[in-house]
C-alpha cells in the first residue's frame, strides 16, 4: 500500500487502550483471500494486534462477530450478497462494542456520506501504508475517530463549494455537532451526555438549521473544517 495520510479526532468510550499482554482482537472482512491473508500478516507485524479471524462475506463476518465478538472489525465496501455499509450498519446497531473500520478502495462521497450516517469507527482507504493501517487499528480500538485524510479534503471542497449561514452554537449544541462529526448517533449521543432521545433530536434539528446544512455528513464536514477532526500528531482530546 502507497503513502497516504489519516485524520483522527478523539471520542473514548469505554473501551480502552490495550494493556499488558492484551493484545487487539481484530476480523478482517474481505472477498479477495489474497487482500485478507496480506492484511492479517501486515497486522500481525505488531504484537500488540491478534487476528482472530477472517471472512469472505458478510453473512460469515456476521456469524463470526456474533459468536467471537472482536475488538475490531476491519471491513471493506465491496462485499458480494450484502454490501460492506450494510454489514456495519448491522454490527453498529448490535454490537455497539465492536469498532468498525472501513477499508475501502472508494473515496465517492457516497460511501463516505453513508459510513458516517451509519456511525462507522472509522474509514481508512486501501492505499493506506502499513503503519498506518495498524495506527488506524489502535486507533478505533480506544476509541479515536479514523478519518483518510484523501476522504478529509474531499468532504472540505465539497463544503467549501456549497454556501452556508453559520449560526451560533450553544455549549450543547456545540457538544451534539462534536459527536456526530465522531460518527455517533442519536442514541449514541443521547446515552453520551446523559439526555433524552428526543431531546437530542431536537438539538441535531438546531444544529443543522444554524449550519445552514441539510444532513449529518454536511455537519461532520463542518466539525473538520473547524478542526474538530485533525491529523494524527495534533490529535484533540474531549474529555
Amino acid at each position: 500500500m502507497q503513502e497516504t495520510e489519516v485524520a483522527v479526532a478523539d471520542h473514548r468510550g469505554t473501551v480502552g487502550a490495550p494493556g499488558a499482554g492484551h493484545a487487539i482482537r481484530v476480523l478482517i472482512v474481505d472477498d479477495h483471500e489474497l487482500v485478507r491473508e496480506g492484511t492479517r500478516q501486515l497486522l500481525e507485524r505488531d504484537g500488540g494486534i491478534e487476528v482472530i479471524a477472517t471472512a469472505g462475506s458478510a453473512e460469515e463476518a456476521l456469524e463470526l462477530i456474533d459468536r467471537l465478538i472482536p475488538e475490531v472489525a476491519l471491513v471493506d465496501v465491496n462485499l458480494p450478497a450484502m454490501s460492506g455499509l450494510e454489514l456495519a450498519a448491522r454490527v453498529v446497531a448490535s454490537h455497539p462494542t465492536v469498532r468498525v473500520l472501513i477499508l475501502s478502495a472508494y473515496d465517492e462521497h457516497a460511501y463516505i456520506a453513508e459510513a458516517l450516517e451509519i456511525g462507522v469507527a472509522g474509514y481508512l482507504l486501501k492505499t493506506a501504508s502499513a503503519k498506518e493501517l495498524t495506527d488506524a487499528v489502535r486507533a478505533v480500538f480506544e476509541g479515536v475517530f479514523v478519518l483518510d485524510r484523501q476522504v478529509s479534503k474531499q468532504l472540505v471542497r465539497r463544503h467549501e463549494t456549497t454556501p452556508h449561514t453559520i449560526g451560533i452554537l450553544t455549549p450543547r449544541e456545540t457538544a451534539v455537532l462534536e459527536l456526530l462529526a465522531q460518527g455517533r448517533t442519536n442514541k449514541q449521543i443521547a446515552a453520551e451526555l446523559e439526555l433524552g432521545i428526543r431531546t437530542v433530536e431536537g438539538y441535531v434539528s438546531n444544529v443543522l438549521s444554524k449550519l445552514g446544512v441539510s444532513s449529518r455528513t454536511e455537519a461532520a464536514t463542518h466539525a473538520l473544517i473547524h478542526r474538530l477532526i485533525t491529523s494524527p500528531d495534533h490529535v484533540i482530546r474531549h474529555p
